[in-house]
């Protein structure tokens, strides 16, 4: 019989499939932190050495993986700012592939919707 992934599991999921695509893009990682509600998930720098706190939240498909809490946002926006970052967003939407209403299992195919990285204004409104 499989095993449902935990919540854990599905946010490290999703975290290793954003650290690829950070990796593609060039980005170096000054520190990783993969517990849940813990953020920022990754703190990276580019190439001009700007540096990146990027936030990565798995959702359960169908819910939509862009949309993120705003005013708690504005909060880490903030924090942001004070430490000269910049803030990536990149929501994971994870499901089952043979039925939504089922958990994702270990070792089974799952679904993934993943738009890329959003990088978020941290500029005051």
């Amino acid at each position: 019989m499989s095993k449902p992934l935990t919540e854990q599991e599905l946010h490290n999921l999703a975290m290793n499939h954003v650290g690829k695509d950070l990796e593609q893009r060039g980005f170096e990682f000054i520190a990783v932190n993969s517990r849940l509600r813990k953020h920022p998930q990754f703190v990276c720098i580019d190439k001009n050495n700007q540096y990146y706190f990027v936030i990565v939240r798995a959702v359960i498909l169908p819910d939509n993986p862009n949309n993120y809490d705003v005013v708690w946002m504005e909060s880490f926006k903030k924090h942001a700012r004070e430490k000269n970052a910049k803030v990536l967003y990149a929501g994971v939407g994870l499901g089952n592939a043979s039925d939504e209403s089922l958990p994702i299992y270990l070792d089974e195919d799952y679904l993934m919707e993943y738009n890329g990285i959003q990088v978020l204004d941290t500029n005051l409104n």
